[in-house]
């Protein structure tokens, strides 16, 4: 009997060596990451070393990439292109069918870059003191990555699932969207639908080199465009004219920036200024909660304070304008007949387009401006809800991984999850721990020295695998 206690043991031992486990919290196992990080930095090296800048787009090489480790692994994978070499990949792990998919999400495009402001070539994957460098280290080959991992290491245990699990690495998410999302949610929806979908968005704050809270993002501003158009009577400069379209468009870009508008939180700004202020020194924390009065004064002045010192809270509190672009004149001495300006405009998830631009033409004010919207569009969209099994399995997640708050956030720019909110998909932003010191120095996202800590990518592997099993995986 002691004999055959051996074998088994022994047996067992072996099963261990051959494919490395360990116990999560919940008692489930799980990959053994230590022996896991080479295999990880490979492929995001691989990746990042791909130019897949958007324009023009080309896609191809990184989606390949993909669909090569995908294959190697036995996992099903589809091709879908819309144009030549803008190419998206969907793989799925099937699950038993007794609860809906789960959808993980990167896009393989990134920003241009301009190779003289680079320290490290922007290709290169250069890794230094502990940091990756590289064009799409945090936007987005970061979500690519882990996302990659977890399903090769979801195919390796064979771990069973009750929801499909399923991967999209889009192409054209930076500029392009009707090749990538777009494209598949009108064409393609049926694989790719699913009950919550995980993507870029969010990320983890660390202060001084320690986590301060995590951001998962819930909802977004919708992304438009205003055009000022100024007309009025060509002249030589030496005679200034009243009409001159300069002035009057000079004139409609201040009343426009100057704007306020209406200034509102909704349930994610809500949850997010409070759990914030929770976590916040006396002086902060009174800013915050401030945001969150009932009185329309209280709230202004909490405004004008994060608009000098904390913009982004600005924006999050009102649809905002930011004027980007003019286009005028073409000689010192001639008073043009025309000119523009083009307005970066982002919406509360709740604004009313059409009633919005009109309140600008009201507060602009003048019969020489045609003021429109430019063709620019993304879907206005339900705010995720903050009671679904995925909040909170994040929430858990948060807490084992980083030992910190989670904080629902309303992102000031666009993600393509807005076109999977607006076909009812309950959608999460998440992302790895970023220094919140980066992106003023430059090495933030779109910057010109784009880093990421090797430790926070393979923390962020792990994380998103433990979020993933703990949704999917059979109980």
């Amino acid at each position: 009997m002691r004999n055959i206690t051996r074998i088994v043991v022994w047996l067992f031992a072996a099963a261990v060596a051959f494919h490395p486990v360990s116990t999560s919290t919940q008692g489930r196992s799980q990959p053994d990451w230590t022996s896991l990080q080479e295999e990880t930095i490979r492929h995001f090296q691989a990746l990042v070393r791909l130019d897949t800048t958007d324009p023009p787009g080309g896609e191809e090489p990184a989606a390949l990439y993909v669909k090569d480790v995908l294959d190697k692994e036995g996992i099903p994978v589809q091709v879908f292109t819309l144009e030549p070499r803008r190419v998206n990949i969907v793989a799925r792990l099937k699950g038993n069918g007794s609860r809906r998919p789960l959808l993980i999400m990167g896009h393989t495009d990134t920003v241009n870059v301009d190779p003289a402001k680079w320290t490290f070539p922007p290709f290169s994957a250069t890794r230094d003191g502990g940091w990756v460098y590289g064009r799409g280290t945090v936007d987005d080959k970061d979500n690519l990555t882990a996302a990659l991992m977890t399903m090769v290491m979801l195919k390796r245990l064979n771990v069973p699932l009750a929801r499909d699990v399923i991967f999209l690495a889009e192409a054209g998410e930076e500029g392009t969207t009707r090749v990538g999302i777009q494209f598949m949610v009108d064409q393609h929806y049926a694989e790719i639908d699913a009950e919550y979908c995980l993507a870029e968005g969010g990320n983890v704050t660390r202060v001084g080199g320690q986590v301060k809270f995590a951001s998962v993002q819930t909802t977004e501003k919708i992304p438009r465009a205003i055009e000022l158009i100024a007309r009025g009577i060509a002249g030589h400069g030496s005679v200034p004219l009243l009409t001159n379209p300069i002035v009057h468009l000079a004139n409609a870009v201040g009343a426009a920036a100057s704007w306020k508008g209406d200034l509102r939180i909704n349930e994610t700004t809500g949850a997010y200024f409070k759990r914030l202020a929770d976590i916040s020194t006396a002086e902060e924390a009174k800013q915050y909660r401030a945001a969150l009065s009932l009185d329309s004064k209280v709230v202004g002045a909490a405004y004008d304070y994060f608009l000098e010192h904390e913009p982004r809270h600005a924006s999050m509190l009102r649809s905002s304008i930011s004027p980007n672009i003019f286009q005028a004149g073409y000689r010192l001495n001639v008073i043009p007949s025309e000119a523009k300006a083009s307005l970066d405009v982002r919406l509360l998830p709740d604004e009313d387009p059409e009633k919005f631009l009109e309140q600008v033409r009201k507060v602009i004010n003048d019969p020489a401006i045609d003021v429109r919207f430019a063709a620019r569009s993304r879907p206005g969209t339900p705010v995720a809800r903050l009671d679904t099994e995925a909040f909170r399995v994040l929430e858990g997640a948060v807490k084992r991984h980083y030992n910190a708050v989670t904080l629902p956030t309303m992102s000031t720019g666009a993600t393509d999850m807005s076109y999977l909110r607006a076909k009812g998909m309950q959608c999460y932003g998440i992302g790895p721990a970023l220094d919140s010191e980066d992106g003023p120095k430059g090495f933030g996202a779109h910057s010109d020295q784009e880093r990421i800590l090797e430790s926070e990518l393979f923390r962020f592997v792990r994380f998103k695998w433990d979020v993933v099993t703990e949704l999917a995986a059979s109980r």
